[in-house]
């Protein structure tokens, strides 16, 4: 049994810590102080290739692989440390073969079990369905599976492997979290909970100087995130020529092309900047953009910056997508490029001040620390339901050593 002064242990497979501010770890950020968190670093989603991007993320894998068990910063440095052990994983990352399959979880098992206490109780979070396998050879007393994405849709994938794993990481857990709604539909709906993106209400809201890469003179429209197959480019140019008194910037690393949008005059492309630098671009630039094309990740997506925009304060304008429409009276929704314009000259003849209260007053209801409370509430079950077990297996023991007396 758990000793009482003893954290509960977490395994938690994610993405890279530090990487990116994903969903997942602002939720852990905000179950450090009550449970003793292992964050395993990604084992990937897809094949690796040849390229250079994949060549430099083996090699700085291998680099962080000696001492990872006592890691705890992020690559990025103080801002994005850890508040939990960082494995970085040795795995084959091939998703096709079952038989891979058994050796990565044999592996898994091998290195992660030093750092599992017998009397942990201990609980398994995976946000990736590359997980499917290690269900079961821990001894967890609980599994949780958070779908923060369509991992069918996603670029790059293998999706074949990983729909499968899905199906099967689904079927093996305690309890299911998706992001979207959308996302919700292919999962048992008995264990299938809802748990939309939250946001980080204090740095968003804060005020923040303006940034010096930032237009000074006329209306700024801004994006920041990844610039990928699903921004729409041509959206984004359209609105750039009819526009051309605004100035367009886009913040991300662009992973697609961008060729139109360079071409023009009033389109400033910055890449990519550090999460905390994010909120003094968004609080400084008159709206803010969601230029998202219509596919199936985007239909089943919950962005993380559209509360994260809410907060800043800034009108915001999204093409149509599930995720929005709830948020109808406090955004403009735009239905085509024609739409999307006129949605900024309204914007441009509005102050301010009369849509940002009502964004930062919705988007305060929605912080990542109230989303973590459902989550506790659904891991202090798991806890409840070991401690029932343990103390069952406990009382024939009781029982054989007093008929020994």
């Amino acid at each position: 049994m758990m000793n009482a002064t003893q954290k509960q242990q977490l395994i938690v497979f994610g993405e890279d810590w530090g990487a990116h501010p994903s969903s997942t770890q602002h939720l852990i950020r905000h179950l450090g102080d009550d449970y003793e968190v292992i964050w395993v670093n990604s084992i990937g989603l897809r094949r690796p290739r040849l390229t250079r991007h994949d060549l430099l993320r083996l090699c700085r894998k291998l680099m962080t692989r000696v001492g990872a068990s006592a890691q705890r910063t992020s690559q990025q440095g103080a801002q994005d440390a850890a508040p939990c052990r960082l494995i970085n994983p040795l795995v084959i990352p091939l998703f096709g073969s079952r038989w891979v399959r058994q050796l990565n979880a044999a592996l898994l098992k091998r290195q992660l079990t030093p750092y599992i206490r017998k009397d942990s109780a201990l609980i398994l979070w995976s946000s990736l369905p590359s997980m499917a396998d290690l269900v079961g050879r821990l001894g967890e007393r609980g599994v949780v599976y958070y779908c923060g994405d369509d991992f069918r849709s996603l670029a790059g994938v293998d999706h074949g492997p990983i729909a499968a794993m899905e199906s099967e990481l689904a079927g093996k857990a305690d309890k299911i979290f998706v992001a979207s709604e959308t996302l919700g539909n292919r999962f048992a709906a008995a264990k299938t909970e809802w748990l939309p993106h939250g946001v980080d209400y204090r740095l968003f809201s804060s005020p923040q100087p303006r940034p010096e890469d930032l237009p000074a003179e006329g209306p700024v429209a801004g994006f920041y995130g990844s610039v990928s197959e699903w921004f729409d480019v041509e959206l984004m140019s359209h609105c750039a020529r009819a526009l051309p008194h605004w100035t367009f910037v886009v913040i991300g690393a662009v992973q697609t092309d961008v060729g139109p949008l360079r071409r023009l005059d009033n389109v400033r492309l910055l890449g990519p900047r550090p999460h905390h630098e994010l909120p003094a671009y968004a609080q400084h630039w008159r709206a803010s953009l969601l230029p998202f094309r219509r596919n199936g990740q985007i239909m089943a997506c919950n962005p993380l910056k559209l509360r994260e925009y809410m907060a800043a304060g800034a009108s915001i304008v999204s093409t149509r997508f599930p995720a929005v429409e709830s948020y109808s009276d406090l955004l403009r929704i735009a239905d085509s490029a024609a739409d999307f314009v006129d949605a900024l000259k309204q914007i441009e003849a509005c102050p301010f001040h009369a849509s940002a209260n009502r964004l930062r007053k919705a988007a305060a209801q929605e912080s990542w620390s109230q989303r973590a409370q459902t989550v506790k509430h659904c891991l202090k079950q798991f806890a409840h339901s070991a401690a029932q077990l343990d103390a069952k297996c406990e009382q024939p023991n009781k029982a054989a050593h007093s008929s020994l007396i």
